[in-house]
């Protein structure tokens, strides 16, 4: 019989590349790995890893077992999460992954009504862009995990439950002193010649895409997943920026000033999960009151 914390054990040999580094990983110590994993080879019947030179590699057996290891942990996770909600032994527990500028929006406010309504339930916070956010939910490290995309990208989320937030459109930034500054408006073409500061790399990418259609290539001199460092960078006449509206609303800008971009650039705020997750009630009652504060 396969046991789940044996196949906790082999992803992280698998990710890590050895039984040390898994049980540093783990918090445990280096022979409980190996004897885990000796008790998982001897269940299954086949060798699972083979070790060359200082690392650990999974035989044609191991990698299909790790495939599959993900979806069968958040299946028990969500087994779990789903009959201790029901048995009445506590209301539950959401591992939630935001990027920044939601972290500091809808997740405060949302979180907030959640602790109001359910007081027993528990949510953790930790921070990643996406699509690194959207690995640790396939993963299992988390249970929701707040993301945006630029576009819709065809089979990106097909696999995941996908609950729309909010479309967030993109804000010029321009120093106090620039040309611009007062504009109601102003168009990427017009910031040709500017020196450009940028932010992630999915907001990034974004950023060359929409400069490239209107016929020329940004000049990025500054680069920063930082949204303050983006401002203070504009605010001291650095360069110019485009960020999403979210993050303006977050960090009040100084030296700088907000203008609305021509055309209209918008990413779309989701908050994904996996659908055997989609049914713990701790995990529904988050996205529903992350959906309420969006809307407001």
């Amino acid at each position: 019989m396969i046991e789940a914390r044996h196949l906790r054990v082999l992803r992280a040999v698998s990710a890590t590349g050895s039984f040390s580094a898994a049980a540093r990983e783990l918090g445990c110590t280096q022979p409980a790995v190996s004897q885990q994993m000796k008790a998982l080879e001897a269940s299954v019947g086949t060798t699972l890893l083979i070790r060359t030179g200082r690392e650990m590699r999974l035989t044609q057996a191991g990698e299909a077992l790790v495939r599959h290891a993900s979806g069968i942990l958040a299946g028990l996770t969500a087994a779990e999460e789903e009959v201790a909600a029901i048995a009445g032994l506590r209301a539950g527990r959401v591992r939630l992954v935001s990027f920044p500028s939601g972290s500091s929006t809808l997740v405060p406010g949302a979180l907030a009504a959640l602790r109001a309504e359910h007081p027993g339930t528990r949510v953790s916070l930790v921070e990643a862009e996406p699509p690194r956010s959207v690995d640790l939910l396939r993963e299992g490290d988390c249970d929701i995990a707040l993301a945006f995309r630029y576009g819709a990208t065809g089979g990106e989320w097909d696999d995941l439950v996908v609950r729309p937030l909010l479309t967030d459109r993109l804000i010029g930034l321009l120093p106090e002193g620039h040309r611009l500054a007062g504009a109601p408006s102003v168009s990427i073409g017009d910031l040709a010649e500017e020196s450009w500061i940028a932010g992630c790399p999915r907001c990034r990418r974004q950023l060359v895409e929409v400069c490239e259609e209107s016929g020329f290539a940004p000049r990025i001199d500054f680069a920063t997943d930082d949204y303050p460092a983006v401002m203070g960078l504009v605010g001291a006449g650095l360069g110019v920026a485009v960020l999403p509206e979210l993050a303006v609303e977050s960090v009040r800008p100084k030296g700088a000033r907000a203008v609305p971009v021509e055309p209209a650039i918008e990413r779309e705020i989701v908050a994904l999960t996996l659908p055997d997750l989609a049914r713990v009630p701790a995990v529904a009652a988050t996205l529903d009151q992350l959906a309420r504060t969006a809307a407001r």
